[in-house]
């Protein structure tokens, strides 16, 4: 087979509706996870505590939005596996830790890519929007960050993690 097939065939099983449709919903999920996530440290000063015990006080809104996109890629990659691409990757519970740790690896680029956008756009733009003293522009350049790499991980997740072009 060619390279250009080859490449036709990885475009084609990325761009599946179904897939994406699915990808997105569990992305919706893992949003409102990763939002709750990052209020509750954020807002409660759990972040400032923890990343004052690890000695970088100045950085408790990234510590705060690391463990938040942690606790979203757990979720997310739990749903995709039994929903999204329940059909394929091989079974057992060898090869489901090998896919987590493999999503994990191809999800960097896309946690790197929203942890700039969002560090950027709140601290960068620096807008104050609060309502009932819930910072809002927090939910906003978070939503910005996740909505780039969204798309970085789907071509990732699709690609690497459950190999659609090989099914």
């Amino acid at each position: 087979m060619s390279r250009r097939s080859r490449f036709s065939e990885h475009i084609e099983a990325v761009i599946s509706i179904v897939h994406f449709g699915q990808f997105l919903s569990v992305g919706a999920v893992g949003t409102v996870c990763d939002n709750i996530v990052l209020l509750l440290l954020s807002e409660t000063g759990i972040a400032a505590a923890l990343a004052a015990t690890l000695k970088i006080s100045d950085s408790s809104l990234i510590v705060a939005k690391i463990v938040s996109i942690e606790t979203a890629i757990v979720v997310m990659f739990l749903l995709n596996e039994h929903w999204t691409f329940g059909d394929e990757g091989a079974a057992g519970t060898s090869a489901l830790f090998h896919r987590l740790g493999k999503s994990h690896i191809v999800r960097t680029g896309g946690v790197a890519v929203q942890l700039i956008v969002f560090t950027t756009v709140y601290r960068v733009f620096n807008v104050t929007l609060s309502l009932m003293g819930i910072d809002l522009w927090l939910l906003i350049a978070n939503g910005c960050g996740i909505v780039i790499g969204m798309i970085i991980n789907y071509i990732s997740e699709s690609l690497f993690t459950w190999r659609i072009q090989d099914t």
